[in-house]
């Protein structure tokens, strides 16, 4: 039965880069007989460190497990708060709440998808203040946030910060590699990241004490990591469980296909960054489309495209709804945390009209394809369809 020609993916949201390499990574770590976590992963964990600059990583099987970890190892549990953006995926808010901890949301700048500083330190000034333990900004679409202020109001009100990097890897700065700033960072390894593993993350950090704390808690609480007991001449059944840990290894066949990856991410970021530059180049010339932020070292995970609804007849949600009749993949980063029943119910004050940034922004955005192995066809073909429906529908 021919498929339906209007609803074909034409060009799809998303797909992989993977090849040979990949496949043959895989396939050693299947021979050798050993699945999980072992010589694969450390080498995974040193590679990454090395590629950013920071003395340690640890693989993780999500970004949010590995923000669990460090939320927990830097004091985040009942009775008290991190402060973080509505404008991210829920994962980033809902570590907290696993934790017993609140979570206090600071308003995302006017003109970009970071979260202000001067909204996270109207919260560290107010009365519930003084419950905050960490302040969490995320890197949306790899475009790293105003760093500087943070780390400064970090140190005058003597709270942690935890970079979100789950969409900025490489993302340098001049005050280093995303991840490398505060006392942790978190990236995400998912199928659509920079790089990607299917699932799994890192986490990363300078101090060792942290460090050694999250690689106990990551295994069980355990005080011996499996590797070491059935590689150690120690006998492999002796260990001790020193606190209640979790279960959030990367299995050598994750990492080893992150290795590979891994070789390949600076050259993955300069495919991004030319397809950007073709985009740009060619939206900036609509009145009815705002490009996206251009911060120091972003890494491109997405292309947020922001549409100036006063230019246009239909919202973005229509947009969006063309475009994918089109055959074009599109997606939607992020849907405000405040839109969701459970966070309504837990904080009624969290709502979209004290975060007015965040709301506009969102109903003007639609994130459009960007992934490596994009031909030149299917940017001109997103390109077009960009150009037709804003012309039929313009105001």
């Amino acid at each position: 039965m021919a498929a339906n020609m209007e609803n074909e993916i034409k060009v799809p949201f998303f797909k992989a880069s993977t090849g040979k390499e990949e496949e043959e990574a895989v396939l050693r770590v299947i021979r050798s007989g050993w699945l999980t976590t072992g010589k694969e992963t450390l080498a995974f964990e040193k590679e990454f460190a090395s590629c950013i600059e920071v003395p340690y990583a640890l693989a993780v099987n999500s970004n949010t497990s590995g923000m669990i970890l460090a939320m927990e190892a830097l004091g985040v549990k009942a009775g008290k708060a991190v402060i973080t953006t509505p404008y991210t995926f829920v994962s980033t808010a809902a570590t907290a709440r696993h934790l017993g901890a609140d979570v206090y949301f600071a308003d995302i700048e006017k003109d970009s998808y970071s979260i202000d500083p001067q909204s996270i330190e109207k919260i560290l000034q107010s009365p519930k203040g003084k419950n905050v333990a960490a302040i969490v900004p995320v890197h949306i679409a790899g475009n790293v946030c105003n760093m500087k202020a943070i780390m400064e109001l970090a140190k005058k009100y003597n709270v942690k910060v935890i970079e979100d990097c789950a969409h900025s890897f490489p993302s340098k700065t001049q005050m280093g590699y995303a991840g490398a700033i505060g006392d942790a960072g978190i990236f995400s390894f998912y199928v659509t990241k920079t790089i990607t593993t299917g699932e799994g993350g890192m986490v990363t950090t300078k101090d060792p004490d942290l460090a050694k704390h999250m690689t106990m808690m990551r295994m069980h609480g355990m005080d011996r990591t499996t590797w070491d007991r059935y590689t150690s001449p120690k006998a492999s059944w002796i260990y001790d469980i020193v606190a209640p840990g979790y279960k959030f290894n990367l299995p050598d066949i994750l990492s080893a296909l992150g290795r590979e990856q891994l070789k390949k991410a600076f050259v993955f970021d300069q495919k991004r960054k030319d397809h950007v530059k073709r985009y740009n180049e060619e939206l900036g010339k609509l009145d009815f489309v705002k490009l996206p932020p251009t911060g120091e070292g972003n890494a491109w995970h997405l292309y947020l495209m922001r549409l100036d609804l006063s230019k246009l007849t239909i919202d973005r949600d229509e947009f969006a709804l063309q475009m994918q009749k089109r055959g074009v993949g599109i997606s939607m980063h992020f849907i405000p945390i405040f839109n969701f029943t459970y966070w309504k119910n837990l904080y009624p004050e969290f709502t979209a009209e004290n975060f007015p940034n965040a709301q506009r922004q969102y109903s003007e955005t639609i994130s459009i394809p960007l992934w490596p192995d994009m031909t030149d066809e299917m940017i001109d073909y997103v390109v077009e369809t960009i150009k037709d429906i804003g012309g039929k529908n313009h105001a």
